[in-house]
């Protein structure tokens, strides 16, 4: 099953995990923790691997882009302007976008340098890209890591990556990071506790949000 058959059939039932006690505390801290990144940036922004909308609604995102039409017709009831496609060929101009997010995206992409590639062709060049990814080496990292290896409908489709595989890439597509904050500091299967995320970054964070910006 490929990525965007997966999230086709299972879009629904994703986004209704963010409704849940846990889900809403997780997307408090996650949110958190991208907001203050977008500071200063200009319009228009996209989230690439938009899903069904959520963080796109909650940070302000103009545009969202996915390859799963289920995905989409979520984001666009919660009023983001959708695009069908996938982040390693973006259908938009050079220097269109003043922000590009992407928010738990980079493990499911098939080819994420040509994806962080594209971001930077399509950026402004006093544009930024926001990089929010689980640590393949921290608690929540090491948990989803766990249940891919037991079959989980979605995990077992992510490539989890390190910080320094994230930086790695980052820099060799032309990215230098600026800003980093923290969230998700309670190790599951402890549910988060939805507080403040941290400026800067710490090994016990289970989530990682990045501010990156074109050389």
């Amino acid at each position: 099953m490929t990525v965007d058959s997966l999230f086709n059939a299972r879009a629904e039932s994703y986004d209704a995990w963010y409704d849940t006690p846990s889900g809403r505390a997780a997307f408090a801290e996650e949110v958190d923790a991208l907001r203050p990144l977008l500071g200063g940036l200009s319009r228009p922004w996209l989230e690439v691997g938009v899903g069904t909308g959520r963080f796109a609604a909650a940070l302000g995102v103009d545009v969202g882009l996915d390859p799963a039409r289920a995905a989409l017709a979520l984001a666009r009831a919660r009023g983001v302007a959708v695009v069908q496609g996938v982040g390693e060929a973006l259908p938009f101009r050079e220097r269109t976008f003043g922000a590009l997010l992407l928010t738990f995206t980079l493990c499911f992409l098939t080819d994420p340098a040509r994806a962080l590639r594209e971001a930077h062709r399509v950026l402004r060049r006093d544009g930024a890209l926001m990089l929010g990814f689980i640590p393949a080496e921290g608690p929540w990292g090491r948990y989803y890591r766990a249940l891919a290896a037991q079959g989980h409908p979605s995990y077992a489709h992510a490539r989890f990556y390190s910080r320094a595989e994230a930086m790695t890439l980052l820099a060799e597509s032309g990215f230098v990071v600026v800003r980093r904050r923290a969230a998700l500091h309670r190790a599951p299967p402890a549910a988060p506790d939805g507080g403040p995320a941290r400026e800067g970054d710490s090994p016990e964070a289970g989530f990682l949000a990045l501010r990156a910006e074109p050389r």
